[in-house]
């Protein structure tokens, strides 16, 4: 630590502006950063946000790196577990298991962190709710929030969420709330910039905009590019098991998944493993050297293994066949395996977390029996009648994290607003014990 701080005492202002600029595809307002590190005053103020939905995925890597980077330039960074979002975003996240969502996403985000070399305890994290529904902080925020939402229009609201929002036929309200309450934070966190993917852009545009007409100040955004899925088009994305790799699969899983990825030859666009190795691996490896470069081994069985420093020579070389799918795949997974390894190894060695797994992600109940039907001559006995089966009464949990049955709206809700400000207080405790 007392070498990271001096090294962050010597860098200019130029030096620190292009270590937090370093892969990213869009920075907004970038002359905001640029004062703060010009006066030298204090630290530069980040945040970075994710809603406590499906199983964290080894696309977090991506953030993950770039808030190692952050911190690298001496940035100040809050990490938001955004729990009230989960349920905003089309009830992806039951009222019922906020808790444990919120608790299992801590302990996925710092162990991440910690593999890939970050010093967590430079880190802040915060619950959504702990702020947004609770105490007078709580009521300001709701005032704050109904302010920001005479300042802007319906269509404004879907428009920004349109990326970010699972879309539906009829959306719920609740959708033009997540936005609103998504630049609202910025002032609430204290923040100089927020950092997210570029499929947020339209969100970060809306608080630019929006901010100001409240009488807030407007904040710079960071944003990353986003990885493709491992299948053909889209992005890695929890509600699609298929597109990604949870942080805590085990090995098997891992190459059983890498094996089927999309990995056409001589094809650079859309490609999911080259691109996992352009802004996991490389920079992951980098951070773990020694001498702080990047360094991507690709071995071969009948010739040199190829070395790669940089990704454009990996990409010359994928285009004209000397790197192919055979050899990337598996040099891409053993890699990531041994990134994964650490967070694998913490998951199996602690109660709590695969307790807090269980709880937050239940399994799908087991298929119910159905009861034979007695026959009775001369009557119409049906046999068993569903709720004593259970049929109808199971919630079916989906791969984003929402769950669908008669009674989705209530366990994703809260049978009132007393049951829901206390799920909500139990998780911000549980979050903050862990």
């Amino acid at each position: 630590m007392a070498e990271a701080a001096s090294t962050t005492s010597t860098q200019t202002a130029a030096e620190k502006l292009a270590l937090i600029k370093h892969n990213l595809q869009e920075v907004l307002n970038e002359e905001i950063i640029s004062e703060i590190l010009n006066k030298n005053e204090r630290p530069l103020k980040i945040y970075w946000g994710t809603a406590t939905t499906g199983k964290p995925h080894c696309g977090y890597f991506v953030p993950m790196l770039k808030i190692a980077e952050f911190l690298a330039a001496g940035s100040e960074v809050t990490v938001l577990l955004a729990d009230v979002h989960g349920f905003l975003d089309n009830l992806k996240a039951p009222i019922e298991l906020i808790e444990h969502r919120a608790k299992y996403y801590n302990f996925c985000i710092t162990e991440t962190l910690q593999a890939v070399g970050v010093d967590v305890s430079r880190l802040k994290f915060v619950l959504g709710s702990s702020y947004q529904t609770t105490g007078s902080s709580g009521a300001k925020y709701f005032m704050d929030l109904l302010r920001l939402s005479t300042a802007v229009s319906g269509h404004d609201a879907t428009k920004a969420g349109s990326e970010v929002v699972k879309q539906v036929e009829s959306p719920p309200l609740s959708s033009q709330i997540y936005p609103l309450m998504q630049a609202l934070d910025e002032e609430y966190l204290g923040v100089d910039a927020q950092f997210g993917g570029v499929d947020q852009r339209k969100i970060f545009t809306l608080a630019v905009e929006a901010l100001p007409r409240v009488g807030f100040a407007k904040r710079a955004h960071l944003m990353n590019p986003l990885i493709p899925g491992l299948q053909e088009g889209g992005k890695m994305s929890s509600s699609d098991p298929d597109s990604k790799i949870d942080l805590i699969d085990a090995p098997d899983v891992v190459r059983k998944k890498m094996k089927k990825a999309f990995c056409p030859p001589k094809q650079v666009e859309g490609n999911g493993v080259l691109s996992f190795v352009e802004y996991v691996l490389l920079p992951a490896s980098a951070l773990r050297s020694a001498d702080g470069k990047p360094r991507f081994v690709v071995p071969r069985r009948d010739a040199e293994p190829l070395e790669y420093t940089d990704i454009e020579s990996m990409r010359a070389d994928y285009l004209a066949d000397v790197l192919q799918p055979q050899t990337l795949k598996p040099a891409t997974t053993e890699a990531l395996l041994e990134i994964l390894a650490p967070i694998r190894k913490a998951f199996e060695s602690n109660e709590e977390w695969k307790e807090t797994e269980q709880k937050a992600y239940p399994p799908p109940p087991a298929p119910v029996q159905k009861k034979k039907k007695e026959k009775k001559i001369g009557t119409r006995f049906p046999g068993a009648a569903k709720n004593e089966a259970g049929e109808g009464t199971e919630l079916e949990v989906q791969p984003d994290g929402s769950v669908k049955g008669p009674d989705a709206q209530e366990a994703s809700v809260g049978k009132s607003t007393e049951e829901a400000l206390e799920k909500l207080s139990l998780a911000a405790e549980g979050v903050q014990s862990s």
